[in-house]
């Protein structure tokens, strides 16, 4: 058969090799990998080997961390990609779903088979009543609780313990100073914070959008593999209607997959998992296995409660995975 340029180069079968192995792969590997075009044959080889890494470590797993938002508040923080903000003046007055519906909400995902209950709060929701909600679905359902809240101390981080929560989800998001008034130090000393006092750390690069540059995105894609993350991935910026960012644009599903794809190289076999947000199927052939169904308030929608709008019910992410010949209905692998 004649050469039809089929074969990717030398130097690119070597950054494949070496993350395919789950070795990691450094700052300079990853940049070259973000650079492939898309439907190339060197982007589907990347895609390819992710996804066959993620298949053998995660045993071909699908997870599904149920996201509870608790709360609407016109969020005094005005990052500029969140819905939930004064500034973007879509939500007028404060609205806190009532125990009964968080409790609804719980035993629902846990009756459909969720890995995990992420609770999530605005900036100045109070830390007390976290805890409080925190420990009485520990009473109530047998699904692993990950806070997603603001920075936290050490004392604030035992006490998340203390009310039953396993872990926490925190970010060092893209343009953090910049397009939020929030110190970047402060929120990596909460990653350290979370690590130390025995919480899981649980992570995401997001959320990213075509003004983001490849190499502030690798960097946050090393920082989670520096700190350990039980998961990361890729989250997409969505754009609600009114957005500040809307003059950017948003990245392709597609796009997204690709940078799963570095980012699971570059994780090596550090996580229990790798997320992609919103739920889709190409991710799941670029080495995701995680998904998050939500419920409540989300940063990326217009309604209320999200599962009115945007957000996928944990039927609809099983669907997807199983499509994709993932299995949902495995033990988890991030809480073992």
């Amino acid at each position: 058969m004649p050469d039809m340029g089929w074969r990717i180069s030398p130097q690119v079968e070597t950054i494949l090799e070496k993350g395919g192995k789950g070795e990691g792969i450094e700052r300079t590997q990853a940049l070259t990998l973000m650079a492939f075009p898309l439907h190339t044959r060197e982007c589907y080889a990347l895609m390819e080997t992710a996804n066959q890494l993620s298949r053998e470590q995660f045993d071909n797993k699908g997870e599904n961390h149920f996201h509870i938002g608790m709360n609407v508040s016109p969020c005094p923080m005005n990052c500029l990609f969140c819905s939930l903000t004064q500034q973007a003046g879509i939500f007028k007055d404060a609205v806190n779903f009532s125990e009964e519906q968080i409790l609804a909400w719980a035993k629902n995902a846990q009756d459909k088979g969720a890995d995990a209950l992420n609770l999530m709060t605005t900036g100045e929701f109070p830390f007390k009543r976290l805890l409080e909600i925190g420990v009485l679905l520990k009473k109530t359902v047998d699904v692993p609780l990950v806070a997603n809240t603001r920075d936290i101390t050490h004392k604030e981080g035992e006490a998340l313990l203390d009310a039953g929560f396993v872990g926490a989800y925190h970010a060092l998001r893209l343009g953090e100073g910049r397009d939020t008034p929030l110190n970047p130090e402060k929120r990596i000393q909460t990653i350290r914070v979370i690590k130390e006092v025995g919480l899981k750390w649980m992570n995401c690069v997001e959320p990213v959008g075509p003004e983001h540059s490849h190499e502030e995105i690798v960097d946050l894609m090393l920082l989670a593999r520096n700190h350990g993350a039980t998961y990361s991935g890729i989250m997409r910026r969505i754009n609600f209607p009114g957005s500040p960012m809307t003059r950017y644009g948003m990245i392709s599903e597609l796009s997204m997959a690709r940078m799963v794809a570095v980012s699971r190289l570059v994780m090596g076999t550090v996580p229990k998992a790798h997320c992609t947000h919103e739920p889709h199927s190409a991710s799941l052939l670029a080495g995701a296995n995680l998904f998050f169904p939500e419920v409540g308030s989300s940063p990326r929608d217009g309604q209320a409660d999200t599962e009115k709008g945007r957000g996928q019910s944990v039927e609809k992410c099983h669907a997807l995975q199983k499509e994709m010949m993932w299995n949902p209905e495995l033990p988890s692998n991030c809480f073992g």
